[in-house]
């Protein structure tokens, strides 16, 4: 069971995260290799997901958590379902 919206917002705040949002995505989307001006950290709570960072493949099901710095290259895949995640962003300098 994972943590309330609430209590992981706090949680990323009191890490210096700057801004925590819930992130849903449809069936099936594909992302292709981008990047983000800002570090994450990431609790899936519904669906899956694949995430390609650092030359892997992880495949993330609810309760399943990532990371990604700022500006390190990634792609995401969506299973048949979708996927909902609560995200932590922390800018850079």
């Amino acid at each position: 069971m994972h943590p309330t919206f609430d209590v992981f917002a706090a949680d990323l705040r009191s890490q210096g995260f700057d801004e925590v949002v819930e992130v849903t995505w449809p069936p099936l989307t594909v992302l292709d290799t981008h990047r983000h001006a800002f570090a994450a950290r990431a609790l899936l709570v519904r669906g899956e997901m694949w995430l390609t960072a650092r030359d892997r493949t992880q495949h993330l099901a609810a309760g399943g958590t990532f990371e990604l710095d700022a500006a390190e290259p990634h792609s995401e895949r969506y299973g048949d379902q979708g996927a909902t995640y609560w995200v932590g962003r922390r800018a850079v300098p």
